[in-house]
């Protein structure tokens, strides 16, 4: 089997542009994979193209040495944006062979270690019981038990950090009046946070809560900081997102930077490095919560890692939010009981519903950083 072709496809997601992979072969078997938006969107293409002159002719099935090639051929660290594409080749080669063998890609992996994978919401409320009353709708609807929401009941750029510290413990208290104990609550900053001791100051005020871990507080660049502020914590402290390869994850780690580390199967590199980033990290103790932000692609190829990971701690996962999201595969992974359930399908468990994205208009989309009462910007 030889690789033919790469072909790309920017499809619409809400508001939101996402880019998909589709990787041809000459016995008529493809594979389908998703890539992080990391802006520009449509820089995904060339580099797919580019991508391809290395491995045309290449069999798809020999993962490891195809990644192992991108790498040395790019020689430099390909960064977000290139890691981005190589994900996506990464999730079809693995669609390919999953096809190819006739099996489930966890299959390939050693086989399923869980039966489903249990998954969160983000959500959101001007006041805890607001957002309680959306939690207790997602359980009603899917059983969701386990959510994700921001603290900032304040405007962390302009109020006084005390007063941000105390109406975010004051917002998670609302929030548990509101809510069955055994629920679980996880919360973000978005590294939005310069100071690590402000950091510190915000963890504790939601400590006796009893957050199911606090989220990348922190920018990811200075990791003695990390260290430093996992030692003085009283909660799970996560992070990863924006950590690329097992390199850099290894620094974090193996500096005790984490409880629980966050990858993107979409831009750390695909399911095979993500594989390697899990292993270093349960050589560590460390769990692994994926950050899954992306549509019903990603999602299917993070189930097949959950379900053959054994220091898999929960997924990230995002609800259709219009028909366009749900026609893009045939049958995308949706809860039940708050847990998604495995597959005996070949490959990925999907089928990318190829009419359905060809004829998508490009969304143009960037983050937009916050501006400070003195004009400075702020961290998105």
């Amino acid at each position: 089997m030889k690789i033919t072709g790469i072909k790309t496809f920017v499809a619409q997601f809400g508001n939101r542009p996402r880019a998909l992979l589709k990787v041809e072969t000459d016995e008529g078997i493809y594979g389908w994979g998703e890539a992080y938006s990391t802006g520009p969107d449509l820089s995904v293409e060339p580099i797919a193209d580019y991508i391809f002159e290395m491995i045309k002719g290449d069999d798809p099935r020999r993962i490891e040495y195809i990644m192992l090639k991108l790498h040395q051929q790019f020689r430099f660290p390909p960064g977000g944006v290139g890691l981005s594409a190589i994900s996506a080749v990464d999730h079809a080669l693995w669609d390919i062979s999953g096809k190819a063998a006739g099996v489930p890609v966890y299959m390939l992996l050693g086989g399923s270690v869980r039966d489903r994978v249990r998954v969160y919401h983000g959500i959101g409320g001007r006041t805890g019981r607001e957002l309680s009353d959306r939690a207790h709708q997602l359980y009603e609807d899917w059983g969701f038990t386990a959510f994700k929401t921001g603290p900032y009941v304040l405007n962390p750029d302009a109020d006084r950090w005390g007063r941000v510290c105390t109406a975010a413990a004051d917002y998670f208290s609302d929030i548990r009046k509101h809510t069955p104990e055994d629920w679980e609550f996880a919360f973000d900053p978005h590294a939005k946070i310069f100071e690590p001791i402000r950091a510190l100051q915000l963890a504790n005020a939601l400590a006796q809560y009893d957050p199911y871990f606090y989220e990348e507080p922190l920018r990811p660049e200075h990791i003695p900081a990390w260290s430093k502020l996992r030692s003085q914590m009283q909660v799970p402290l996560a992070t990863g997102e924006s950590l690329y390869t097992r390199f850099e994850f290894l620094n974090l780690i193996t500096a005790q930077g984490a409880d629980i580390i966050q990858p993107d199967i979409c831009i750390c590199g695909g399911l095979l490095e993500m594989r390697k980033i899990a292993a270093i990290a349960e050589a560590h103790y460390v769990t692994i919560a994926p950050h899954n932000p992306m549509g019903p692609l990603a999602t299917a190829v993070n189930v097949h890692f959950a379900a053959a990971t054994p220091n898999f701690k929960i997924l990230e996962y995002i609800l259709p939010t219009d028909s366009a999201w749900s026609n893009w595969v045939d049958e995308p992974y949706l809860p039940k009981e708050g847990y998604l359930e495995l597959r005996d399908r070949p490959g990925l468990g999907v089928e990318v519903n190829e009419d359905a994205i060809s004829d998508n208009d490009y969304t143009h989309w960037q983050r937009t950083c916050p501006i400070k009462p003195d004009g400075s910007t702020g961290y998105i």
